[in-house]
C-alpha cells in the first residue's frame, strides 16, 4: 500500500490530510527558465499537493537540546516575498540571501519512505518543508531558475536530511532520505502560491 495514495492508515482509518489529498483536483504548475526555453520540455508540469508554514523552529538550532513543538500548519496558499521568504514562516527575513527561503519535498519520496520503513501514521508535514510536490524531480532544479505561477525562484541545493528525521518520522529516515531530502530555494519575485488541496475546501462564500 502506498501511504497517502488511498488515504488509509495501518489501522484502516483515513486521516484528514489524506482525505483532502484523495479528493483534491489537480492544480499543475509549469516550470520554465528565462535562459533555456527547452527546459520547459525537459521538466514536466507538476502539482503542488500541500503547503505548510510553521511559526517557530523545532529542530533548527536545537542540535544539543530537545526539539520544540511548533506545529507545521497546512494552509491553502502562501505569500512569497522576494529575498525574504514566506510570510508567517519561521525563516521569514532570517538573513540576506538565505538559501532556504522556501523548501520543497517530493510526495513520491514520502510515499516510498512510508513503504520502505513500514510507517503509516506520520503525515508529510513532519519533514517541515513548505511545499509538497508531485511529478517533478527536485534535484533537477538545483542551480536553475524556475517559475511557479507568478513566482520566480532559484534552486540552491538539496535540503539535506539531519538526525532529527529519525525523531520526527521514525528510525532509518535520515539514511533513507539521503540524496532526496528536498530542495532549498531563494525567492526572486514576490507572489502567491496555491495548493491543489485548497481547491477542494469550501470558502464559506455564497
Amino acid at each position: 500500500m502506498a501511504c497517502g495514495r488511498t488515504g488509509e492508515t495501518a489501522n484502516g482509518r483515513m486521516g484528514e490530510w489524506a482525505m483532502r489529498r484523495a479528493h483534491s483536483p489537480i492544480r499543475r504548475h509549469a516550470i520554465a527558465t528565462p535562459t533555456e526555453e527547452a527546459y520547459r520540455f525537459l521538466v514536466p508540469d507538476f502539482e503542488i499537493t500541500h503547503l505548510y508554514v510553521s511559526p517557530g523552529h523545532n529542530f533548527f538550532g536545537h542540535e544539543r537540546d530537545r526539539p520544540s513543538s511548533n506545529p507545521a500548519l497546512e494552509v491553502a496558499s502562501i505569500w512569497c516575498v522576494a529575498g525574504k521568504g514566506i510570510e508567517g514562516d519561521r525563516f521569514f527575513g532570517y538573513k540576506e540571501s538565505y538559501k532556504g527561503q522556501i523548501t520543497f519535498f517530493e510526495e513520491e519520496t514520502y510515499d516510498d519512505l512510508c513503504a520502505q520503513l513500514g510507517i503509516w501514521d506520520r503525515p508529510p508535514s513532519v519533514f517541515r518543508r513548505n511545499v509538497l510536490t508531485r511529478g517533478v524531480r527536485l534535484n533537477d532544479l538545483i542551480g536553475r531558475e524556475f517559475t511557479i505561477g507568478d513566482v520566480r525562484l532559484l534552486g540552491i541545493e538539496e535540503s539535506r536530511p539531519c538526525f532529527w528525521m529519525d525523531h520526527a518520522f521514525g528510525p532509518g529516515a535520515e539514511a533513507a532520505l539521503k540524496g532526496r531530502g528536498g530542495l532549498r530555494a531563494r525567492i526572486l519575485t514576490s507572489g502567491r502560491l496555491w495548493s491543489a488541496a485548497s481547491l477542494a475546501r469550501p470558502t464559506g462564500r455564497g
